[in-house]
């Protein structure tokens, strides 16, 4: 595990600049006339490859696919934070378990991966 600490680290921080560049993009498409050329969009372009520079260093750091990648799941936790507390969308109890059920699986994945 020691090995893909940095990877895993490195794809943990691309889940939240991905969650990010998605939040810009729906500011960009709900908030300009124009959406293709706004600010916000730019800026979703923008977090969306420094992800994908994110996920190369990772791998030529000797992230194994199998192991990392699992844990940009967790976008789908900092999307639904993002929209809670800076679109002040609506929250449902529910949100807990199934955010619950994917930290649930990506920690499996990350000790399972100390045994392989």
């Amino acid at each position: 595990m020691n090995a893909q600490k940095l990877p895993i680290l490195l794809n943990c921080l691309a889940a939240v600049m991905g969650a990010f560049g998605q939040f810009c993009y729906k500011r960009g498409a709900v908030g300009t006339a124009n959406p293709l050329f706004s600010g916000c969009t730019l800026s979703g372009v923008i977090f969306f490859c420094a992800v994908m520079v994110l996920f190369s260093l990772s791998s030529r750091l000797g992230g194994r696919l199998s192991v990392v990648y699992p844990f940009y799941a967790t976008v789908f936790v900092w999307g639904t934070l993002i929209g809670v507390w800076f679109d002040r969308e609506p929250w449902h109890p529910n949100y807990v378990l199934g955010l619950g059920l994917i930290l649930a699986g990506v920690s499996i994945i990350a000790w399972s991966s100390e045994r392989a």
